[in-house]
């Protein structure tokens, strides 16, 4: 079984139904939803603010290239457009684990690098995961490190900076792609 941790972001448009529909497209394969989080840009600092939220899924017929395909398929029903790196998007969906049973999958191919390189360093990543996964760790430096840490280790004002809102993702039934 294919175990992934997935990053939704959104600062266009309708934000709470660009992340909505992920967990549609997920169906059955959701596992577990953070709340919903208002946070600060982050790279490209001049634009909109985001809503963010972290999913668990797990499917056995997706692989991280898989994974990865559907991310890309979500982002593009949404009207992505890739242009300005850390821009403003309609939908972000970042793959930050991924797993097969028990092991974590380690990629370093151009179009799939995983775990997340910058996972670890962004608290609208970490805080989320934290509330679904307690006991998280991420390889970071070539050790594994429990995401308390990490997210504890992160500068003040960027923890902060990740709100919590009143917001809900639901896990519909029926839903899935």
């Amino acid at each position: 079984m294919t175990r992934v941790v997935l990053s939704i972001g959104s600062n266009l448009g309708d934000r709470i139904a660009r992340l909505q529909s992920v967990v549609d497209g997920l169906g059955p394969a959701v596992r577990a939803v953070s709340g919903v989080y208002e946070t600060d840009p982050w790279g490209a600092t001049d634009q909109g603010r985001f809503l963010n939220a972290v999913l668990i899924a797990d499917d056995p017929a997706r692989d991280g290239p898989g994974w990865l395909r559907w991310a890309h398929e979500m982002e593009d029903a949404a009207h992505r457009v890739r242009g300005e790196r850390w821009g403003p998007r309609t939908l972000d969906v970042d793959l930050v684990t991924c797993h097969d049973g028990e092991t974590m999958v380690i990629s370093r191919d151009d179009g799939l690098t995983l775990p997340h390189p910058l996972a670890h360093l962004r608290a609208f990543v970490l805080i989320p995961w934290l509330t679904v996964e307690p006991d998280a760790q991420l390889p970071v430096a070539g050790r594994l490190r429990p995401v308390r840490a990490l997210a504890a280790e992160l500068d003040p004002a960027d923890r902060v900076a990740v709100q919590p809102t009143d917001l809900v993702l639901a896990v519909r039934p029926g839903s899935g792609r």
